[in-house]
This record gives C-alpha cells, sequence and structure tokens, in this order.
C-alpha cells in the first residue's frame, strides 16, 4: 500500500537546494519508500531512528542515499497513509538529525 507523500515547507526547500544530479535520485528513492515506509524490522524500507547523540527522534524514519551521502528524515502517520518528509541533506556529522529534531518540534510531529 503507497503512501501520500507530504513534504514540510523546509523540506521541499531542502530539496530544491539540491544539485541538479542529485534531485531525482533523492525523489525516486522517496517514491520507493513511500511503497511501504514502516520499519526494516516489520517487512518496510524504513530505517527506524532513536536517540541521536542526545537528540531523540524515537518514532521518525530515515532513508540513506549511500553513494551522493544524502539523508532524508521522515515521519508515517499509519492511520491516513501519509509520509511526512521532514529533512533532506547532506550528512554533515548529526546536523541533520539535529535539524530533523527541531522541525519536528516546530511542526509537532
Amino acid at each position: 500500500m503507497s503512501y501520500q507523500i507530504n513534504f514540510l515547507s523546509e523540506a521541499l526547500n531542502d530539496m530544491k537546494r539540491l544539485d541538479n544530479s542529485i534531485r531525482p535520485k533523492v525523489a525516486k528513492g522517496i517514491q520507493k519508500v513511500s511503497q511501504n515506509p514502516i520499519s526494516i524490522y516489520q517487512g518496510g524500507y524504513g530505517k527506524p531512528l532513536g536517540n541521536k547523540d542526545g537528540t531523540d527522534l524515537t518514532g521518525l524514519f530515515k532513508i540513506k542515499f549511500r553513494g551522493i551521502g544524502i539523508r532524508v528524515v521522515y515521519s508515517i502517520e499509519k492511520r491516513n497513509n501519509v509520509m511526512t518528509i521532514i529533512v533532506v541533506s547532506v550528512r554533515a556529522d548529526n546536523q541533520v538529525y539535529q535539524v530533523a529534531s527541531q522541525r519536528r518540534t516546530k511542526h509537532d510531529l
């Protein structure tokens, strides 16, 4: 069952800032994961996040694009089959996770 993909406005801006050669790969990966975004431990594609260096991201998931060093952090709402993209960023230390935490708080996710 495919989930509807929603982007926070900040995450949409993150996508727009990506290099034109990378953006289609990231969009394709997000689309693939939206087919089954639940946890890999439940048969889906989502890699669950927990506590990252004191940043509590429990309930959120990530997509890793190894070859290009991009991370996408998202939440899912199973009841309405919605996948919300919170942040799309280069993995620079754990900055992507700190940004995800700030946006999660700001948007009450």
